[in-house]
């Protein structure tokens, strides 16, 4: 769905197959856009063709169980839907199994002195705690346990510390095993047929800025591609041009009181109501083109979701969602 005043490319079933071929997308935009639902909806739409996906957070804060009304969730993936798996980061369980498969030093009961003095590395050298949670996510892209990984991440103000942890430890560690831990995550999270981030957000000043801002970081901060923008909780119209001009007439002349002693005083609150939607719509309108203006015009993906007069998240959401991604792309 488009807004008819926006000159911006149309969006097609290749583009949702484009997004949909990655095997790993971080989903990410300013905190209250909706990102953990999109996370949640793009993983059923991904399983609606096959494939297997592992749906997980960066920080072991998110929601993702409420998105499939599952039980709680741990670093070990639970299975929450049909070809779905979900997890929540714990950093000290990621450390302990990459202690575990890349020192090979058996690990019983606390993580030991060895994770011990890896835990002082991850607070004394930047990027290296982030390694623990972004490279959880690519060892299960290289060991191809799953089609897709779409990790629900961290807000867009600081995703970019995540995405380029290789980066600024390649910058510290110059030799080593570490070395070679970045060398092979920089090839999947560099590799924009591989991975790409989803940007999340709604019409609004904030969230727009945010999202251009981001776009901005991306390219000069990191190698990550962009997947896709997605507009989120996009109003409908209520009118045409032409029934809108009629809308107003009615609302400013003597139609108005013509029609309140026809229906009754209930008809005022219908028509407050409408102006309150019709002018809320118009005032979102100018970000929706905004990011438009910023994103159609290159090579980006650009979906809008429309609002979904439901509450915020459980599995029925989750449903909604995919359906009108699925509608829109």
């Amino acid at each position: 769905m488009v807004p008819p005043t926006t000159p911006a490319r149309s969006v097609s079933e290749a583009d949702l197959q484009a997004l949909l071929d990655h095997r790993l997308l971080f989903v990410t935009g300013k905190g209250g856009v909706g990102k953990t639902s999109l996370s949640a909806a793009l993983a059923r739409l991904a399983a609606q063709q096959g494939k297997r996906v592992l749906l997980g957070d960066l920080d072991g804060r998110g929601d993702l169980a409420n998105a499939f009304e599952s039980g709680p969730l741990s670093f070990e993936p639970t299975k929450v839907a049909n070809n779905i798996w979900a997890m929540s980061m714990d950093t000290e369980a990621s450390m302990r199994e990459y202690i575990k498969l890349n020192l090979k030093i058996p690990m019983v009961g606390g993580v030991g002195p060895v994770a011990s003095a890896f835990d002082f590395l991850a607070s004394a050298a930047p990027g290296v705690r982030e390694i623990l949670t972004i490279g959880k996510y690519c060892y299960e892209v290289r060991e191809q346990h799953y089609d897709l990984v779409i990790v629900d991440s961290t807000a867009s103000g600081h995703i970019i510390s995540h995405l380029g942890a290789p980066d600024a430890l390649r910058e510290l560690i110059r030799v080593g095993p570490l070395l070679d831990q970045t060398s092979w995550m920089n090839k999947i999270l560099h590799d924009g047929d591989i991975t790409g981030v989803v940007m999340v957000a709604i019409p609004e000043e904030m969230p727009a800025t945010e999202t251009i801002e981001l776009r901005d970081r991306l390219e000069n901060e990191t190698s990550i591609s962009r997947a896709a923008v997605i507009i989120n909780r996009v109003l409908p119209e209520l009118f045409s041009t032409a029934e809108e001009e009629v809308f107003d007439r009615i609302i400013t002349g003597k139609q108005r009181a013509a029609l309140v002693d026809h229906a009754g005083e209930t008809v005022e609150a219908v028509l407050a109501g409408a102006t309150f939607a019709s002018n809320l719509r118009r005032s979102r309108t100018q970000h929706i083109e905004r990011l438009f203006a910023e994103f159609a015009g290159a090579d980006d993906t650009v979906v809008v979701v429309p609002q979904l007069f439901v509450r915020t998240e459980g599995l029925r959401v989750t449903k909604l969602l995919a359906t009108a991604l699925s509608e829109e792309l």
